[in-house]
């Protein structure tokens, strides 16, 4: 048998030299065995063989082991090599993996064909699998037969190991080279650490700009919940192990964190989520300036192994790397994008940002207004004082126009003393455009005072507005280029128009905002009254007043229409007591007429209830229009109370005292805070109509507004139900024995002439 494995071994050419030892050594100790040799060789080979460090072993036919040495034993847990005789990997593996064996094996001994350098996952119990290197080779008897094969492995699961945290290395470096999000590169970062070590998760904080707080990084297996808590957490010299690590610059190890002094005031988070022990490192820059922290948490009390240390090590490392080329990037986007002097964004963001607003705007319906600055005179700071005065003029007028704009909007530094400012509009129309035009005219009016010295500054402002005004972002700016030059024409100092479609410039026309002033003045407004009924009778037991604009040129204009921009220009004060008003005097006119009293609801807004003389308002209102308290309510939404507790109450106190009815509205749509019902002194809840359309239908709605209907009756609140519109929502409400309802099942709200008619 030996000499026809030698020829085997030569005919195998590739197989390692310590292998070929290794199986002529067991060929030999088999060899004496058969002859019964209890000779000193013999017994010294049975040594050698079970001193090594590989796995050897040998089977028949049949795939049973007939010989394996010490270390194949230990690994199945036998005490004794011989006891694995007779086993085959059916009793030794799972099913599958058992099999995967054998039919190799089989393969092996029916070709003849050794099987060399086979890589094997090995499970193993309660650990990581362990990787091995196999090779198999056919056992032949003295005429040539197999009769068995030999078997050997090495265990390379170290080596294996270092190769994937090479690899993992290579392709996070790769990342960085490659630019790609650091967000990605980090989470990576911290998958890579975790598959290196058993019973760790891994995080990475960031620490921000101001060196003060740090901020979620990676966290990909971190229950999320912890990681929202943490997120923001100051740095300090007790807070936890990634807050004092960032805050002393070097590494903390917490071996218990329920024990640890850092951990006082986190123990309870900590516990919640069964962490016991954290350590943290720095993550640092070349010149030693932190930049976050990286840390691994155990669900055990114990220190960090040496293996532990090396790899949070090589985590920070990294973690350094990309976060630094992050902030270089970051950095040389800046420079790149943004002028030197006032940190505006320059001529090359416009380019690459304006594009994109324009396609948003013109997707969602929405107009852009460019306005194209130019300061009149400049030149002449510059010439009088020196381009130093000139530039801190440069830089107050650049945060001027900044803090005149919204964050959704945008101001360009073109160059020079010219500027770009995009008002990006909130909606399709122009509410508010042209006071905002006017207002940072204003702004930058106002002269410049640097060391007691005044510089008088007046601006020469040309607009263009996306769509008519310019469909591409060169035309657009252009268009606002040319009224800007016409401004300088006209005197300076003016807005000017571009207007498209006439290809001339214009002084800005009057705006809604002012349309509507004049409106509030000369009584273009009008209410309609919508009934209120009782459920069950469906006698009329109220009606809602609901304002409406009587526009010369655009007809009957919706509250919808025009109430966003009456709140953005303050004239919801006095168009709200308009409306107060008018419904004193008309609800006084049908009681003179002969009509039934009933009460009328004016809803009241934020603005006009913070108002210190909201109360002598309505008081005055009642007095001009003598009408009995009793017949006017106010509808106020609970956001409205509950900006301010304290003054709210005091205010509601004053109405009650007048014998005002209070209401509040729109109860059940988004948040609604049942405390509110107990707090403020309401005479009645309207339930929203986004709860009652969705009923009977819907069991959620029909359970929260039932429950609604019970809560407020037990506090003594009539409830009004919004925007009834079907038999089957009226026949739920009577069933829930709501009192009051309201909606286009009943009546659209009404002109004064036909409330009159239903009336009689």
């Amino acid at each position: 048998m030996n000499e026809m494995s030698a020829k085997q071994w030569q005919s195998d050419g590739d197989l390692a030299e310590e292998t070929k030892r290794l199986v002529v050594a067991t060929e030999a100790m088999m060899a004496a065995n058969a002859h019964q040799s209890d000779g000193i060789e013999n017994v010294r080979l049975k040594a050698i063989v079970h001193e090594l460090p590989d796995f050897l072993y040998v089977k028949d036919r049949d795939s049973r082991f007939v010989f394996a040495n010490a270390v194949v034993a230990r690994s199945h847990n036998f005490e004794n090599a011989a006891d694995i005789a007779g086993k085959r990997d059916f009793d030794l593996f799972e099913f599958e993996m058992a099999r995967r064996y054998f039919d190799i094996e089989q393969e092996i001994m029916s070709t003849g064909v050794p099987a060399l350098d086979m890589e094997e996952i090995i499970p193993v119990p309660g650990r990581k699998p362990m990787c091995r290197l196999t090779s198999k080779i056919p056992l032949r008897n003295d005429r040539g037969e197999v009769v068995g094969l030999i078997g050997v492995s090495r265990d390379i699961t170290e080596r294996k190991r270092q190769e994937d945290l090479r690899r993992g290395q290579s392709a996070l470096l790769e990342m960085i080279a490659r630019n790609e999000p650091l967000e990605m590169i980090l989470e990576a970062l911290v998958l890579l650490i975790e598959a290196e070590l058993d019973g760790v998760t891994g995080s990475v904080l960031l620490l921000d700009r101001d060196g003060t707080r740090l901020h979620h990084g990676a966290a990909p297996n971190m229950p999320s919940a912890y990681s929202r808590m943490i997120d923001g957490i100051p740095i300090g010299p007790k807070v936890g192990s990634c807050g004092t690590a960032a805050w002393r610059g070097k590494t903390v190890i917490v071996s218990d964190v329920l024990s640890d002094p850092l951990w006082e005031d986190f123990r309870g988070v900590a516990a919640e989520f069964g962490f016991r022990s954290c350590w943290s490192a720095p993550v640092l820059t070349s010149q030693n300036n932190v930049l976050g922290t990286f840390a691994l948490y155990s669900d055990t009390v114990r220190e960090p192994s040496e293996h532990e240390r090396e790899m949070v090590a090589v985590a920070t490392h990294i973690a350094g790397i990309a976060i630094e080329r992050k902030r270089v990037d970051d950095r040389i986007y800046f420079m790149a994008h943004h002028d030197d002097l006032t940190g505006l964004p320059n001529r090359a963001f416009l380019k690459e940002r304006m594009a994109k607003t324009l396609f948003q705007a013109g997707r969602n319906n929405r107009k852009v207004t460019v306005a194209y600055i130019d300061l009149d005179n400049f030149k002449d700071i510059n010439d009088s004082h020196g381009h130093a005065a000139g530039d801190e003029v440069l830089k107050e007028i650049a945060a001027r126009m900044v803090n005149c704009v919204r964050a959704s909007d945008m101001v360009v530094r073109l160059g020079g003393d010219e500027f770009l400012v995009v008002l990006v509009h909130q909606s399709s129309h122009d509410a508010g455009i042209q006071r905002r035009l006017r207002e940072l005219q204003k702004a930058l009016t106002r002269p410049v005072i640097l060391d007691g010295t005044e510089f008088p500054v007046t601006s020469s402002i040309g607009v263009a507005a996306f769509p008519a005004g310019g469909n591409t972002p060169e035309e657009l700016i252009a268009n606002a280029d040319q009224a800007m030059y016409r401004a300088k024409e006209l005197g300076r100092n003016r807005l000017q128009y571009h207007n498209r479609q006439r290809d001339y410039c214009v002084d800005i026309p009057l705006t809604e905002e002012e349309e509507l002033r004049q409106a509030i003045v000369a009584d273009h407004l009008c209410l309609h009254y919508q009934p209120q009924v009782a459920v069950v009778s469906g006698r009329l037991t109220g009606l809602e007043a609901l304002v409406r604009w009587n526009h010369p040129q655009r007809g009957m204009v919706p509250p919808s229409n025009f109430i966003p921009l009456a709140e953005e220009s303050g004239l919801i004060i006095p168009l709200g007591l308009w409306v107060l008003n008018e419904a004193c005097r008309q609800a006084r006119e049908w009681q003179d007429r002969g009509l039934k009293p009933v009460t009328v609801a004016v809803n009241v807004s934020a603005k006009q209830f913070a108002d210190p003389d909201f109360a002598g308002h309505v008081h005055e209102a009642l007095e001009r229009h003598r009408l009995d308290p009793r017949w006017l309510e106010l509808e106020l939404t609970e956001s409205t109370v509950m900006q301010d507790v304290d003054k709210a109450i005091g205010i509601m106190g004053r109405l009650h005292r007048l014998g005002v009815r209070l209401s509040i509205d729109d109860f059940g749509a988004g948040y609604s805070s049942l405390a509110a019902l107990k707090t403020f002194p309401f005479d009645r809840l309207k339930m929203d109509r986004s709860l009652v359309e969705a009923l009977p239908g819907d069991k959620t709605a029909v359970a929260i507004a039932s429950a609604v209907i019970s809560l407020a009756q037990t506090l003594q609140l009539t409830v009004v139900a919004e925007g009834v519109e079907s038999d089957a929502q009226l026949e739920f409400l009577r069933w829930a024995k709501c009192e009051e309802a309201q909606g286009f099942r009943f009546a659209k709200p009404l002109p004064p002439g036909d409330v009159v008619r239903m009336f009689k």
